[in-house]
């Protein structure tokens, strides 16, 4: 895909590939992450925090944006999600996860489900199993995804049925 980008920029006449650099170096100054759920956001809170629609109750744990954009395609999750900015790793700091902001949330904001929606990797499983005991002392559901997606697979590549499924069929 990278190759096929190059190519297509490299064909561009010389007025849109300016236009486009332009573009690209403004990116960082438009965009930034959400104050509430860390989601890539123009504002200060994210199009999906700001929906009075979603259900205000329910947080979907994810551990990257992209992984906001592959459950949502499904349409079969209507709450509101929280990013944790990565996983834990054996060989990392690993101070920079948002778990304490997302055990504010659940404090704070009388949040009846949260649904752990992590790779099925072994960092994964093992950030899964840390924010769930992190948020035992709270009168919160504690749920997983299905076991539907592939073992060392990554959310944002799953299929929507699969995906889906997972969604609706979590413990």
């Amino acid at each position: 895909m990278a190759e096929r980008l190059v190519l297509y920029i490299f064909k561009q006449n010389p007025e849109k590939l300016a236009d486009f650099a332009r573009t690209l170096s403004e990116l960082k100054t438009n965009l930034k992450y959400c104050q509430q759920c860390f989601n890539i956001s123009e504002g200060e809170k994210c199009l999906i925090c700001c929906d009075t629609t979603r259900d205000q109750k329910n947080i979907c744990v994810v551990e990257e944006p992209l992984d906001i954009f592959a459950i949502e395609k499904t349409k079969k999750f209507n709450g509101l999600y929280h990013v944790l900015g990565g996983v834990i790793e054996p060989v990392n700091n690993n101070n920079n996860l948002r778990i304490s902001e997302l055990e504010q949330r659940v404090k704070n904001d009388g949040i009846t489900e949260i649904i752990l929606a992590m790779n099925p990797t072994t960092e994964g499983d093992a950030t899964a199993l840390y924010v769930a005991r992190s948020l035992k002392d709270y009168p919160v559901q504690i749920t997983r995804l299905a076991r539907g997606l592939s073992t060392g697979g990554d959310i944002e590549y799953a299929d929507e049925l699969t995906l889906g499924s997972a969604i609706l069929n979590r413990k």
